[in-house]
């Protein structure tokens, strides 16, 4: 009975032991399966951090050369491009003058254009083909300021120095000079002064009207109604005002003008310092003498009004700015004014005073 006892007591702890020794070998082989994973498992990606810190570094490293070399190059390149780049500079400003004053040109025309179609009036024959003021270059349109009284006057001129008809049209065509008599209309619309002036346009064709009321006081507005006019109808390096008592040799003052072709910005004619007249009463009184400072002063300089000329660029900045322009008792004066602060080039030019030969 002890035997027996011993011997299961015996089979039951050996069959313990093997249970126990099988669930340990499983046991040993999954912790074995795992503590092989996780070893080659770590350092593939200990490998990849690594990896990835050194592609950093290398990255840095060549960026940093890259930030060096190449700025050096590209200053290099860079100094050369600028010398190119400064030596069309005078090209590039003529080029963008050039366009500013071809836009200002067509401002001008469509502001023209739009003030005649607001006012009802019928729109010229030169507004209406703003291709040919375009493409057609004049040296210069002379202004002959006129009045409704003055038809004696005009035909003098007329007989004399202005061509007529054909001849006309030829020194247009072939010299670029453009010739009109310049006038508005009377206080009273088509009335027997505006017929008047009509029928003698439809005879000569050298009449250019204005949007303008005549009056002896409103030659200032009438100045600034004409330049803007002829700027809008006609593309050309000068502009001329000349009174219709005047009598001028037109190859002259072509020349004249000619040599000034370059300056952009060009204001010349017999050049003059006039008092301000502050006394009431008396002609050219100046009703804002005070802005001139005290009684006894002088204008600054202007030229006289028999005859004088502007280049394009200050014809268009009238045009442009007409409407905020200040108009004083004497136009010749408000001219002036106009130009007072502009970097304007004033050529004194004494062969266009008045009793001289030469203009």
């Amino acid at each position: 009975m002890g035997w027996k006892s011993k011997g299961l007591e015996s089979n039951t702890k050996s069959f313990v032991t093997k249970k126990w020794t099988l669930l340990l070998c499983i046991g040993c082989f999954c912790a074995g399966m795992l503590f092989s994973d996780r070893m080659w498992t770590v350092p593939e990606a200990e490998d990849k951090v690594v990896s990835l810190e050194t592609g950093i570094k290398d990255e840095r490293l060549k960026l940093v050369t890259e930030g060096c070399d190449p700025i050096q190059k590209d200053v290099k390149r860079g100094s050369k491009n600028i010398v190119g780049e400064v030596s069309k500079t005078p090209n590039a400003i003529q080029t963008l003058d050039k366009t500013i004053s071809n836009l200002e040109m067509e401002l001008a025309t469509a502001r023209a254009m739009q003030e005649s179609i607001i006012n009802g009036s019928p729109i010229s024959d030169d507004l209406k083909i703003p291709e040919s003021s375009g493409k057609r270059k004049y040296l210069m349109v002379v202004g002959i300021n006129t009045a409704f009284s003055s038809r004696k006057r005009r035909d003098s001129v007329r007989a004399t120095w202005m061509p007529q008809g054909e001849e006309r049209k030829k020194l247009e065509e072939e010299k670029g000079v453009v010739m009109r008599f310049v006038i508005g209309h009377s206080a009273t619309s088509g009335g027997i002064l505006d017929r008047a002036i009509e029928a003698e346009d439809r005879k000569h064709g050298d009449i250019l009207r204005l949007e303008h009321v005549e009056g002896y006081l409103e030659l200032s507005a009438k100045t600034k109604t004409y330049f803007a006019t002829a700027a809008a109808l006609w593309d050309a390096d000068f502009y001329v005002k000349v009174d219709d008592d005047v009598h001028v040799n037109i190859a002259t003052l072509g020349a004249t003008l000619a040599r000034h072709r370059s300056k952009p910005r060009v204001y010349i004619g017999c050049m003059k310092s006039g008092p301000v007249l502050a006394q009431k009463g008396v002609r050219y009184h100046e009703p804002e003498y005070w802005k001139f400072g005290e009684e006894g002063n002088k204008y600054f300089r202007h030229a006289t009004g028999q005859l004088y000329a502007i280049s394009k660029d200050l014809a268009s900045y009238i045009s442009i700015n007409q409407h905020v322009l200040h108009k004083y008792a004497n136009e010749d004066v408000s001219l002036g004014s106009w130009f007072i602060g502009l970097d304007v080039d004033h050529i004194d030019d004494r062969r266009l005073c008045c009793g001289t030969t030469a203009a």
